[in-house]
């Protein structure tokens, strides 16, 4: 059991179905309480009835997630008290990770088009042996809306306009798509006018307003029966997205730290090309092939607040992979998993200097060393083995290669880092009853340092100012779970208890100096230890009659960071979840009540007091009545409705830079043909 927000439209369709089929856990079809790690799934109806603003929203209420979100347009999931760069991302099985990733909230996962998914998957924890770096705090994969082949050929389209009343936000989808018996193709087009956003209590918050435009098209081919093809590219651009909590004062400011912060743009390009081949021969049974190229730009327009000087800046990394994988039968008791991925990353960077008053301009130290490159190779074998009737072990280990290479480029620093690893972990299966599991799972993960870590140079949120540091070292994760699956004919869920060691951890830490301007000087190091510990539970009972659904997810985190002495870690989630009842009349008319909520979040570092995203006497704790409804008025025509905080209240997530949407009243009108 994984995700716990029900889809109207999927009991209409399948009322028995209450168990999700993920593909991230075990990189094969497996459902949710037959495997040992924790696994949320977000589902295409759950999709196709949100109506989020980026990739983000939806992990929501989602069991063991929380979000942060610094400014509109952009969202970082938090799993299991880790984010950013120590959770690994990935799109259709490529790594949407580059050597750019910031060990902190980052903007990135907006760049994947929410309304062109299928599914998103989350596998909570570390998954060293078939993921490797990165997945120290677990895994979310966002899985792209792929045609059908191998079927009867028809035409479908599917058009969307939504409207939410909070931040006046207008959003228009196309979907046009040809299924065949070994053809299947579509093309896709999504546009978003966000503005800015209202808060509660009628609380207008100034430079919050985004545009974003994707494209996507994709061919998927069936030259027989045990071979398929998938060729895709992806698109989406913001062409200027301000970074709102660093235009208006946050706590403890007197006036905001930037004049101007616009990431301006911020684009995605990928390529991806997918090979399947199916009972291969007596010794392989299934093969796949992944190769595909990311370009990710991260051009800022920066000014500080009283200065003069306005930096252009043009951030690129290219990204090329490759993975290899193979599954094999081998006996009746072992089932094998192995491959091998590399990956390819090279950063462009330069940045410019403008003079408002004079107009010259004058190239300047660029945020990365122009021309760095991040390289991997990773070979792993992981297992599944029928220990017993009841007993099902999963066991694995990976070797791991990166080569970084920072260059001096325009600074008089450079760095070159190498690293070999070895990881491993161990899950175990237990069947209690038939419909009561027993789960238990050990794993060590490890993340090294990327470019952003090594060799960063630039203003930071919170009036600070980066400085490059060559000499990082990889981090460690050390985590054990242990829970419980349960389900039967209308009940199912999951309880599971975890702890994390971190080592190592790469932190920014206070130089005890100031620039030029004012902003404090921080450099990252492998300076801290970090024990994290928590829970997950998720619960959903259906009725009898299939009408009634009752859901609830509750998280908790806590975290204590060691360094030198002892405090609580960096933006640790509040004890979290949400509590739904929703019915159905079984006619394509549903409507659904629902509450999100977190505690209050008074356990703070001193870089939490110190951020001015964060009230240093703690954030309030805060909950949220909202009611979504849906019609479907024929085959051709769905109706849908939401009503969003309904007491208006003004809230704000932890670690968010920016307050929550007030009061939200929106439509959404689909159409398919």
């Amino acid at each position: 059991m994984a995700f716990l927000l029900w889809s109207a439209a999927a009991a209409d369709q399948d009322p028995a179905r209450l168990e999700e089929v993920q593909v991230t856990a075990g990189r094969t079809e497996q459902s949710t309480s037959d495997v040992s790690a924790g696994v949320s799934v977000v589902n295409s109806q759950d999709i196709q009835r949100q109506a989020p603003a980026v990739a983000a929203d939806l992990l929501r209420g989602v069991t063991g997630a929380f979000v942060q979100q610094t400014t509109p347009g952009q969202g970082t999931p938090i799993i299991r008290g880790l984010k950013g760069s120590e959770v690994l991302h990935l799109v259709d099985g490529m790594r949407l990770n580059n050597a750019l990733f910031r060990n902190a909230p980052n903007q990135y996962l907006a760049l994947i088009d929410a309304r062109m998914l299928s599914r998103l998957e989350v596998v909570r924890g570390p998954s060293p042996t078939l993921y490797g770096a990165d997945a120290m705090g677990g895994v979310v994969q966002l899985v792209s809306q792929i045609p059908e082949v191998g079927v009867t050929r028809a035409f479908a389209g599917r058009l969307v306009l939504d409207y939410g009343s909070a931040d006046e936000a207008a959003l228009a989808h196309l979907n046009l798509s040809q299924s065949g018996a070994a053809l299947g193709y579509a093309v896709a087009a999504t546009y978003q006018d966000v503005g800015d956003r209202e808060a509660g209590d009628n609380t207008e918050l100034t430079d919050s307003a985004f545009t974003s435009r994707a494209v996507r098209g994709v061919v998927r081919v069936l030259p027989r029966e045990d071979q398929e093809w998938l060729f895709d590219v992806q698109y989406l651009r913001q062409p200027g997205t301000p970074r709102h909590d660093e235009l208006v004062a946050g706590f403890g400011q007197v006036e905001p730290a930037s004049a101007v912060f616009s990431f301006e743009p911020n684009d995605r390009i990928f390529a991806h090309t997918r090979y399947q081949w199916r009972n291969v021969n007596q010794y392989i049974d299934d093969l796949e092939l992944h190769a595909g190229y990311q370009l990710i730009r991260d051009d800022r327009r920066t000014r500080d607040s009283a200065s003069t000087s306005l930096r252009t800046e043009r951030n690129k990394s290219e990204l090329f992979g490759l993975t290899v994988q193979l599954r094999s039968v081998a006996s009746a008791v072992n089932h094998l998993t192995y491959g091998l991925e590399a990956y390819f990353d090279e950063v462009s960077s330069s940045r410019i200097a403008t003079d408002t008053v004079t107009g010259d301009s004058m190239t300047v130290l660029s945020r990365f060393p122009d021309g760095s490159t991040m390289d991997s190779l990773a070979l792993y074998l992981h297992d599944q083995i029928s220990a017993g009737r009841r007993l099902t072990l999963d066991a694995g280990a990976r070797y791991t290669y990166v080569d970084v290479d920072l260059p001096m480029a325009d600074r008089a620093i450079g760095a070159r880092v190498k690293v070999n690893d070895l990881t491993a972990n161990i899950g175990a299966l237990y069947g209690i009853t038939p419909g009561l599991k027993l789960v238990a799972n050990v794993g060590r993960g490890f993340r090294a340092p990327n470019i952003f870590d090594l060799g960063t140079l630039g203003p930071r949120p919170g009036n600070r100012f980066n400085i490059a540091n060559g000499g990082l070292e990889p981090e460690e994760v050390i985590t054990a779970d242990l829970g419980l699956k349960f389900a039967g004919a209308r009940f199912i869920g999951e309880v599971i208890a975890w702890n994390a060691n971190y080592r190592d951890k790469i932190t920014s830490e206070l130089t005890g100096d100031l620039d030029a301007t004012g902003r404090t000087i921080v450099q990252s190091r492998n300076a801290a230890t970090v024990d994290l510990w928590g829970f997950e539970a998720g619960a959903r009972l259906r009725s009898t009659d299939d009408r009634f659904e009752f859901s609830g997810v509750v998280n908790y985190t806590r975290g204590d960071e060691t360094d030198g002495g002892t405090q609580p870690a960096d933006r640790i989630p509040p004890l979290n979840g949400r509590i739904s009842v929703l019915y159905s009349s079984g006619s394509g008319r549903w409507i659904e009540g629902y509450t999100t909520f977190a505690s209050r979040q008074d356990r703070l570092s001193d870089r939490d007091v110190d951020d001015p995203r964060i009230n240093p006497l703690g954030t309030a704790g805060w909950a949220t009545f909202n009611i979504a409804a849906g019609w479907r008025i024929s085959d051709f025509l769905n109706l849908k409705f939401r009503l969003g905080n309904l007491l208006d209240q003004r809230y704000r997530e932890h670690g968010s830079g920016i307050d929550a949407p007030g009061r939200d009243i929106g439509i959404t009108v689909e159409a398919r043909f």
